[in-house]
């Protein structure tokens, strides 16, 4: 499996420090990989816990609990059952 940089900050870091000599080349590279997902890390929770805080620091207007009007009424056409309806307060029947 190869190891690669994933960030332009590290890749610069390990072409500015490498040596080319093997084993010293592959332990720099190791302690970068291992320091850059770290970073990575840190920099997605920081991103998440300051968008977290953002959509939490916004006030939502208070919403109304308001009870529904619940009628009942025999009609006409009804024999046997009522005609039902469930409706909001500020409903008004038949337009303005």
């Amino acid at each position: 499996m190869e190891q690669e940089l994933k960030l332009n900050e590290f890749r610069t870091l390990y072409r500015y420090y490498r040596r080319y000599i093997g084993w010293y080349d592959h332990l720099l590279l190791a302690v970068l990989v291992w320091i850059e997902s770290k970073v990575i890390w840190e920099r997605t929770a920081n991103t998440v816990d300051d968008a977290i805080e953002a959509y939490e620091a916004v006030e939502e207007p208070p919403q109304d609990m308001v009870t529904p009007v619940y009628t009942e009424q025999f009609s006409d056409t009804s024999v046997r059952l009522p005609e039902m309806r469930l409706t909001a307060p500020w409903y008004k029947e038949g337009g303005d």
